[in-house]
């Protein structure tokens, strides 16, 4: 951070008052408050951040910046906002310094971390370092952080980006999740393009309905980006008129891909062995390529990651050429192995829709059979469960039932409500043994789908995570 700062400036106007007073840092955890931090007291899901002022100002806050009054009086001036996310956010961006001059956001229901990881891979086809930022943590080049949400705190991106502006990053491509733009997570982040891929029932916990859920992500369009952005939009997606508009009364600039785009047109997708042979018009001119991934939805997702690679400059012909040399998000229906004319593919696929769509992609590139190892997770949707097994003794020809991770479950119990509705299936507990077993059985043109886990690496047993990776597995059941 560049320190010390005056509050006042850091607020740059959205305080309703704003004492002279100069902070060595910002912080909206009281417990992690330091000698001369501003504390910005945050509405949380169980209690607002005022009932920790006290606490914050105790361990050397020099000031609470806060959107309610406070109903004990703080030795500290207290900062009224009207709102107090965002005024973190935007204080954030200010003290943590330059951030890389390309940012990208991609908010959807799906498909956000096989665009941002795509769109990494185009820039660096093109020569360009970049970074991409969201569910599988932060990657640059074959550098791998862990992170623990889809967007991070306000804090923690603003210090990142401005880390990798320093380091010499200066493409970024994050997950903007619905959740992250709602708490203003995102605020103070310039971008010089943002994309939306679909929208479809998701997080209904959180958001009161789906016209709320929908907002929330067309806040990035409708606040957070100006005319100089470009907007990608996915045009097979109905809801993506919306985000079209949002953009558009903006004075931003729209490319539409997919069936139908403006910009890129997908007109024809045929399956080529475990990859898709993709023709169609590139701002009017004939489009060609191959992409070496299954599903249509991955050519969807290459397209917005096309997309958003020349709207942040890199040449079309460039762009289109790194498409044939991408590969799949970790975990995202990745190849993970071959075996003879075979493929083992991890796919992080663990509610029943995910599973279905993951097998009917799968089966048009299957000559041989095709096997199925899943299961489902405990202290979660019980439901969910007797309706797996049923998609996957009706889409595979081989299933394998198995433990996901039963966290404080029998697992036991957790096969039967499985295996109950997956008429035929063979049931192998053991996780590690499920996996060797599938590819043992594999002949030479099966697939293999190990299903649920995706990109984790550990495996929750009762309270307790173990380390496990299908693909460290899969790896050592082929022998390589």
């Amino acid at each position: 951070m560049t320190m010390p700062f005056s509050v006042a400036t850091l607020l740059d106007g959205m305080a309703k008052v704003s004492p002279d007073v100069s902070a060595s840092g910002l912080c909206a955890d009281s417990r992690l408050v330091g000698e001369g931090d501003v504390f910005f007291a945050l509405p949380g899901t169980r209690a607002h951040g005022n009932a920790f002022a006290k606490d914050a100002v105790a361990r050397g806050a020099v000031a609470v910046v806060t959107d309610i009054k406070p109903e004990l009086d703080l030795d500290a001036p207290v900062i009224l906002v009207d709102d107090v996310r965002m005024a973190y956010a935007r204080a954030a961006a200010k003290a943590c310094g330059p951030q890389p001059t390309h940012c990208v956001a991609v908010t959807g229901t799906n498909g956000k971390t096989s665009v941002v990881t795509f769109l990494r891979q185009i820039w660096d086809y093109a020569g360009l370092k970049g970074a991409s930022l969201g569910t599988l943590g932060l990657m640059v080049g074959d550098e791998h952080i862990p992170g623990e949400l889809t967007t991070p705190d306000a804090l923690s991106l603003h210090k990142t980006l401005a880390q990798l502006k320093s380091d010499g990053v200066d493409y970024v491509a994050m997950e903007a999740s619905s959740h992250g733009i709602d708490q203003r997570r995102l605020d103070g982040v310039k971008f010089e393009a943002v994309a939306f891929t679909n929208l479809s029932r998701d997080h209904l916990d959180y958001h009161a309905d789906m016209d709320a859920y929908r907002d929330a992500k067309l806040r990035l369009f409708r606040e957070l980006i100006d005319d100089s952005a470009t907007a990608v939009i996915d045009a097979e997606n109905e809801e993506g008129m919306a985000f079209m508009f949002a953009a558009l009364d903006r004075g931003a600039t729209v490319f539409t891909v997919g069936a139908g785009g403006a910009h890129i047109d997908v007109e024809s997708v045929e399956v080529e062995g475990f990859g898709q042979r993709v023709k169609g018009k590139l701002v009017g001119e004939p489009l060609d390529f191959h992409l070496p991934l299954v599903g249509r939805f991955q050519v969807d997702n290459a397209v917005v990651a096309a997309g958003l690679a020349m709207a942040t400059g890199v040449e079309n012909a460039v762009a289109i050429a790194a498409l044939e040399h991408l590969k799949g998000a970790k975990g995202r229906l990745e190849l993970a192995g071959k075996k003879g004319d075979g493929a083992v593919f991890v796919d992080y696929s663990h509610k029943p829709e995910a599973l279905r769509v993951a097998l009917e992609t799968l089966r048009p590139s299957t000559k041989g059979k095709l096997i199925v190892v899943f299961g489902c997770g405990g202290d979660r949707d019980a439901g969910k469960r007797p309706q797996m097994g049923a998609i996957a003794s009706e889409l595979a020809d081989v299933a394998i039932v198995t433990d996901d991770n039963p966290r404080t479950e029998d697992a036991a119990s957790i096969r039967a409500q499985v295996m109950a509705a997956a008429k035929g299936a063979t049931e192998i507990g053991d996780r590690a043994e499920a996996i060797h077993h599938a590819i043992a059985i594999m002949e030479p043109d099966d697939t293999v789908l190990v299903a649920g886990k995706g990109h984790e690496d550990y495996q929750i047993i009762g309270k307790t995570k173990h380390h496990f990776s299908d693909h460290e597995v899969v790896r050592e059941a082929l022998g390589n």
